[in-house]
């Protein structure tokens, strides 16, 4: 079983997919296809996409049962004791791309507004 889910990519690279994997959700594709050739599919995808992210997941025989891997994706794979897990950055690391933090504006917003007095 393979899995790649892509964010923010060409249209021609989910047509690309379609011809061997079955796009089950926009950007998400299943299938069951061999290594040689979602190692090739890995590839294309990394080539081809844009400036979107990936993520590959397959079955393999390990401790988990299956393996994955990331490519311009925030979360980073990380081996801990064995395990693979995604390691997820902080929100105020500088290296997770967000900007200075301001405070909430305080009150109301102008949704909340229409929905409790209507629009007036």
């Amino acid at each position: 079983m393979t899995i790649i889910v892509l964010a923010n990519c060409p249209a021609g690279l989910r047509g690309f997919l379609t011809r061997w994997l079955l796009e089950i959700s926009p950007g998400v594709f299943l299938g069951s296809v061999s290594a040689r050739v979602r190692h090739i599919l890995w590839e294309e995808v990394r080539q081809y996409r844009g400036k979107g992210r990936a993520l590959l997941a397959y079955q393999t025989n390990n401790e988990q049962g299956f393996a994955f891997a990331t490519h311009e994706h925030a979360w980073q794979p990380t081996d801990h004791e064995g395990l693979t897990l995604l390691h997820r950055p902080s929100p105020s690391s500088p290296t997770s791309g967000a900007k200075s933090a301001e405070p909430p504006q305080q009150g109301w917003s102008r949704a909340a507004k229409r929905r409790r007095f209507g629009n007036r």
